[in-house]
């Protein structure tokens, strides 16, 4: 006998959410072993449970359903269905990327037949990797294509909490890799995965300002700028964070600050 398929569902809408689980409720060889009102719950949710999927809302307040993915470590990755408003930059990531979605408000039938397909790839003993590769790379290409609004708030991991920084108290940020070492104008040090290049398009460009290929520095937080030989400069920040300007950036850095 095939055993039940284990499913969380995260929304922070209770009505829709409710619709959800009484739908899969429905279905016998579907097990629902929580649900979740937000993307933090949902993460906790996910790597407590350890389900077959997930279907997560992609529109929830301060972590959505692509925040979730971003956070969750890389073994603890289920199958993932989106579930959305009509959203055509969703449409075409997922599609893309042949990760489900689900359209509100949500179809049974719908429902069914992305259930049968996670099943599908759980017998075929898909490799958790080659989902989690998937699912990322859905998240990567609506990242691309879909018009953001600035970012308020950014989601970093802490153990086992997940903390929201207001971007109004980064004062640094810089790139290692694929990593982003993020420091608050108090000290508090995070660091997240995220391009510095996708983060610098979702934060209000006016407040922060490029100081070499890898760093971005929050312009109320500079306290003093020291000329060095050659027309660039050092940057210190209010908690005492030194950084170099690079020569192409001094010039910015003179033209924005330097000039009355």
């Amino acid at each position: 006998m095939t055993a039940k398929l284990r499913v969380i569902i995260a929304d922070d809408e209770r009505p829709a959410r409710s619709f959800l689980a009484s739908t899969l409720r429905a279905f016998k060889d579907v097990s629902l072993v929580g649900e979740a009102p937000n993307g933090t719950e949902a993460v906790k949710l996910i790597e407590r449970e350890h389900p077959d999927m997930a279907f997560l809302d992609l529109q929830m307040p301060e972590l959505d359903g692509l925040g979730v993915v971003r956070l969750l470590k890389k073994n603890r990755m289920p199958l993932i269905a989106f579930v959305t408003a009509y959203d055509q930059y969703a449409v075409r990531a997922f599609e893309l990327n042949a990760v489900d979605y689900l359209l509100k408000p949500v179809d049974s039938a719908r429902v069914r037949a992305t259930l049968d397909r996670a099943q599908e790839r759980l017998e075929q003993k898909e490799l958790r990797t080659e989902n989690t590769e998937r699912v990322r790379s859905a998240v990567e290409q609506y990242d691309k294509i879909v018009p953001h609004v600035p970012l308020e708030r950014i989601p970093v991991r802490r153990r086992d909490e997940i903390l929201l920084v207001p971007v109004r108290d980064i004062a640094s940020v810089v790139a290692d890799g694929e990593l982003l070492h993020i420091r608050t104008g108090q000290g508090d040090r995070h660091t997240i995965s995220y391009r510095l290049r996708d983060l610098e398009a979702r934060i209000a460009s006016s407040r922060y300002i490029r100081l070499g290929r890898g760093t971005i520095v929050n312009l109320d937080m500079i306290k003093r700028i020291i000329p060095l030989p050659g027309g660039t400069y050092t940057v210190v920040l209010t908690n005492n964070q030194e950084f170099k300007v690079s020569r192409i950036q001094s010039r910015i850095v003179r033209d924005q600050l330097l000039r009355l």
